[in-house]
């Protein structure tokens, strides 16, 4: 299953698991808007659904995660470190570029191509979530 989030400058697709409660409640949320957040370099914003704490979710994730915030209801996209990541202000090849969210977040699947394009999205700038046909 595949969403598109747009902004402003630009959009980028995702492809979520079909499978977990989460993207489940999402889905049937969608087409929603909100006000995109950032923290570092990763973009968050409200979605209005409410959901448990899966028993997989994880903290510290690859680039281009599409993860769920369950303590802010949001959709959490990192693309690179965090204020909270492991050696945060030090060059990225001495770290890795850890992706590491503010708490563990449920998993939903991947942002298809380059993450990197969501550093074009500014705090502040409205977003919109929408399904994409099958």
């Amino acid at each position: 299953m595949q969403i598109r989030i747009s902004w402003p400058a630009g959009n980028v697709t995702a492809t979520l698991d079909r499978d977990t409660p989460t993207s489940q409640a999402l889905t049937k949320a969608l087409p929603l808007t909100s006000t995109a957040r950032t923290w570092g370099e990763e973009v968050y914003f409200d979605t209005g659904v409410a959901v448990s704490r899966e028993t997989d979710a994880r903290q510290v994730v690859a680039p281009g995660t599409v993860a769920f915030w369950t303590d802010g209801d949001a959709l959490a996209l990192p693309y690179g470190p965090t204020p909270i990541s492991q050696g945060w202000g030090l060059p990225r090849t001495e770290f890795g570029g850890e992706c590491r969210l503010a708490s563990p977040c449920n998993i939903l699947g991947t942002l298809d191509g380059d993450a990197g394009v969501l550093a074009t999205v500014r705090d502040g700038d409205p977003v919109r979530v929408e399904l994409i046909d099958d």
